[in-house]
């Protein structure tokens, strides 16, 4: 059960981060690689700066975030 909710909250974090990059998602399946790859990176980020999302919401914010620096990254390198 628990890699279904981790598959889902990875697939909205891409979603959402899709959305926040103005449309550079990537289509379904790799915006929910991107939102599990991203909330890797979040998890990691946020416990640098000692910050902690708590629940189903936290989780989420913090892949989010995570697959939105991930995906300005990929951009920059696209661009470079």
């Amino acid at each position: 059960m628990n890699l279904i909710w981790f598959l889902i909250i990875g697939g909205l974090a891409g979603w959402l981060a899709g959305l926040i990059m103005k449309g550079r998602g990537f289509g379904v399946l790799a915006n929910i690689g991107i939102g599990i790859v991203g909330s890797f990176i979040g998890g990691f980020l946020f416990g640098l700066l000692q910050l902690s999302a708590q629940g189903a919401v936290g989780r989420l914010v913090t892949a989010t975030v995570g697959a939105v620096l991930l995906l300005a990254i990929v951009n920059k390198i696209k661009k470079g």
